[in-house]
């Protein structure tokens, strides 16, 4: 059986009474009494000084060295927390009363005493001070997350109508601390009107439970006679008649989630650089206007969709800047040359639609679309320097035919391709002949789309191979679509749909997975060997996201390869189109370890300070050049311009296209490292690359 041991400090300066104490204790078998004694106050604080802390004190009040409750302030300030009982020949009410007052646990008379009642005091007084202690220590806790929240505390008794609120009320409304509120009214009272009908209904609604839960946010009028957004919830309780008893709960600002809130929404619907409508914003009112005009088809609209022709040379002969100070003076114009009621929106890059509202005939959209052009006849002037640019603008009408606002956007986007390829017309208005070419193009579409979900890609791998010694060091991921009529499809067949529907990324970051987990085979396969490369193609436009590098990194990570086998491939005008994210999240991947090519290197406009600014590994060498070597002086030069600038640099270089052996004898001549292409291997499925491997060498 467990015993408690209870220790005792007896502060007792006669003898025999203190005897009569141990032998009272000593009959409690159930407690294991250990009994100190004392005959002082003085021999009391030492005792207590010394850091000993006893379960129980028991002090008489008539001492040598104290008389009356003086001594127990002395030993309960020495002592905090450790129960006293008064255990004194003083029969006094009065006496007994202050010393509880003060703190003591019992007041005992000692010829009223028995062991029993001793006993019982004792437990009693631990067992009180432990709940006593312990409410101290929540009203301690509810003390300081009152002063410590943000939020207004109330709490409201229905008993006697009255309620209290925190301090924080006041710094919320910008009261002065001496104002007072004690009513629920007078928080009713600084509700906004819009707000207070639905506040009062749900507060003055009969619970359906005795303790029921309640939000709501309304505005509240600040002292300085503005309205704050704040959140208000609590609890109501209620009495076994259903009456409410009582109420409590916290109000707090959400002033600046509001503003977010407000904000998130503008940023949602308008574009952020010129402040125009958005292609969601204009969406929605194409969507209002498609419904109006099927309502009654007299309520005709238009659609006029345009980009700006040659804009990419701005961006690439002046910067981004300049290209996006372009973009807020055309948006400017715009806004002054449409229609009270039409809708000008930029719907993203430099591509813009106007939404043309109550159209007689087509000779109203004809004139919008003549004063969008007139004002490309104005000079911008951009970055210091005078500039002209000019747009084509393709038009989509309303017809009977149209059901959604993407069919019109469409429309509108094949009539502006139709005009932006015509060397005559800048403006051309969408043709039912077009039909069938926008119907093939959706038809490709919809089979991209299913094709995702039904796993009709795959992924090829083409070797790249060392020419000194024919070695695999490295494999080229590759896309391809297994069509269920047409066979197996090269990008190149379904690539500019990818980008139009913005599926590319979801595909490239399927590929980067699916190159990660074969590397990752192959390397359990194959321990032996040297390690292998994997390189894939990506866009510099996936990096752009801002958890790109996170996300990357986590497939490397949980592919369990080393970040320096996979090979990110750009494109050179691709390296040089990238954004400062862009920039940032490559640097990133490149310090994590992962390596970075430039791809169809030769076929851009890189300069020599840009490749040393952004440290790319390897330049692979586009495929014309080598296609045209023997045909071509000038593509063998630019070879061997290219190789000898990858020594420079300390950079790899990758040869594309190698077919045969004059190609390659002559790459091998020129100490060019490393070569892929056809006279080597095509693109092969993830087994007939692992026979490659086991392989080691690719021979003819």
């Amino acid at each position: 059986m467990n015993v408690e041991s209870i220790d005792v400090l007896l502060v007792e300066d006669n003898p025999q009474e203190a005897e009569i104490v141990r032998l009272y204790l000593a009959k409690r078998y159930s407690h294991q009494y250990a009994v100190h004694h004392v005959r002082s106050i003085g021999a009391a604080l030492t005792e207590l000084g010394t850091g000993r802390r006893p379960s129980v004190i028991l002090l008489d009040l008539h001492l040598p060295d104290t008389k009356g409750l003086d001594g127990y302030k002395h030993v309960s300030g020495a002592a905090p927390g450790v129960p006293v009982i008064i255990l004194t020949n003083c029969n006094e009410e009065r006496t007994a009363a202050s010393a509880v007052r003060a703190g003591a646990q019992d007041y005992l008379i000692k010829r009223e005493v028995n062991a029993a009642l001793l006993h019982r005091a004792i437990l009693y007084a631990m067992e009180r001070q432990r709940a006593e202690q312990a409410l101290i220590k929540v009203k301690e806790r509810y003390a300081l997350a009152v002063a410590g929240a943000n939020d207004c505390i109330w709490d409201w008794e229905a008993a006697s109508d009255s309620a209290y609120f925190s301090p924080r009320w006041n710094e919320l409304l910008g009261l002065p601390e001496t104002v007072t509120i004690d009513r629920l009214q007078d928080w009713f009272d600084r509700v906004h009107p819009e707000d207070i009908a639905e506040l009062r209904r749900i507060v003055s609604a009969k619970p359906s439970t005795e303790r029921q839960h309640f939000e709501h946010e309304h505005r509240l009028r600040h002292e300085s006679g503005d309205y704050i957004w704040v959140y208000a919830r609590g609890v109501i309780l209620t009495n076994g008649a259903g009456k409410k008893v009582r109420m409590a709960g916290s109000i707090s600002s959400i002033a600046k989630r509001k503003e977010t809130e407000n904000q998130l929404i503008h940023r949602a619907l308008h574009d952020a650089l010129t402040g125009l409508p958005n292609r969601v914003l204009f969406i929605d009112r194409l969507q209002q206007a498609l419904r109006r005009f099927k309502r009654n088809n007299q309520l005709r609209f238009a659609v006029l969709y345009f980009d700006l022709d040659r804009f990419k040379f701005v961006n690439d002969s002046l910067g981004h800047s300049a290209g996006d100070s372009l973009l807020v003076s055309i948006a400017r114009r715009l806004i002054s040359v449409i229609r009270p009621g039409d809708t000008i929106a930029r719907m993203g890059g430099d591509e813009f639609a106007v939404l043309v509202s109550d159209i007689a005939d087509e000779s109203d959209t004809a004139q919008v679309s003549e004063r969008i052009h007139n004002l490309f006849l104005q000079e911008f002037s951009i970055a210091g320097r005078g500039m002209y640019t000019s747009a084509s603008i393709g038009i989509a009408v309303a017809t009977e035919q149209y059901d959604s606002p993407e069919e019109v956007l469409r429309d509108a986007d094949l009539a502006m391709y139709r005009a932006k390829r015509s060397e005559t017309e800048n403006t051309v208005i969408f043709d039912p002949t077009m039909h069938q070419a926008a119907v093939s193009r959706l038809n490709l579409e919809t089979e991209l789309r299913r094709a995702m979900a039904r796993g009709e890609f795959v992924v090829y791998y083409q070797p790249i191979v060392t020419l000194t010694e024919r070695r695999i060091v490295a494999f080229e991921a590759l896309l391809r679509w297994v069509h269920p009529e047409r066979g197996l499809l090269a990008p190149d067949s379904f690539l500019n749909v990818i980008e139009d529907t913005g599926m590319l990324a979801t595909l490239s970051w399927w590929v980067i997975e699916q190159a990660c987990q074969q590397a990752r085979e192959w390397r359990k396969v194959f321990v032996n060997g040297s390690p292998l490369g994997m390189s894939v193609n990506v866009s510099a436009s996936m990096f752009r996201a801002e958890n790109a590098a996170q996300r990357l990194k986590k497939i490397v990570t949980d592919s369990a390869i080393a970040p320096q086998d996979l090979s990110l491939e750009l494109t050179e005008r691709d390296c040089m189109d990238h954004e400062e994210a862009t920039h940032a999240a490559l640097a990133e991947l490149r310090r994590f370890g992962v390596k970075i090519h430039m791809d169809d290197f030769g076929t851009g406009y890189s300069s020599l300070s840009y490749l040393q600014r952004c440290s790319y590994d390897t330049l692979k060498i586009d495929r014309s050049f080598v296609h045209n070597m023997g045909i071509e002086d000038d593509s063998t030069a630019i070879i061997k311009t290219i190789v000898g600038l990858g020594r420079m640099l300390n950079m790899n270089v990758v040869a594309e296209g190698v077919e045969s052996q004059s190609q390659f004898d002559a790459l091998v001549s020129m100490d060019c490292p490393e070569a892929q292409g056809f006279w080597f291997s095509e693109p092969v499925p993830p087994n007939e690359a692992g026979e490659l491997i086991r392989q080691s060498r690719v021979e003819h």
